[in-house]
């Protein structure tokens, strides 16, 4: 039978002193803006800020750069896509097997784009 250690009360932080900081409306909406952006209650935020941490952004800049150049691809595909709907004499080569091809392709991309979407936004649980 275990014996039963007594509990050690461990301070928390809604009994701590607070650090009151004086911000004008602009700084506090920034920060709050900031704090979002990362995930963080703006008291967390300001927290990890003067505990030292960098916080880091919940968006992954390089994934929403692939986004856009994704995004421009199926721009392209589109394009051509309609001018072949148009019966545009630029694309009265392309047969229908390619044209099935850019469909597949762009259904492809359409489903790169999901799972880089995924990416982009950080689960909070990750935290």
């Amino acid at each position: 039978m275990k014996e039963d250690k007594p509990k050690e009360n461990k301070p928390t932080r809604k009994g701590s002193t607070p650090i009151v900081v004086r911000v004008n409306p602009d700084e506090k909406a920034a920060i709050e803006e900031f704090a979002r952006l990362c995930g963080r209650s703006t008291s967390g935020f300001l927290r990890m800020l003067g505990l030292g941490y960098l916080p880091k952004s919940i968006v992954d800049n390089e994934r929403v750069e692939e986004l856009a150049k994704i995004n421009g691809d199926l721009g392209r595909l589109g394009g051509l896509l309609k001018l072949w709907l148009t019966n545009d004499a630029r694309t009265a080569q392309f047969g229908e097997i390619t044209i099935r091809a850019a469909l597949a392709r762009i259904e492809d991309t359409q489903d790169k784009m999901v799972e880089v979407m995924k990416a982009v936004v950080l689960p909070r649980s990750v935290k």
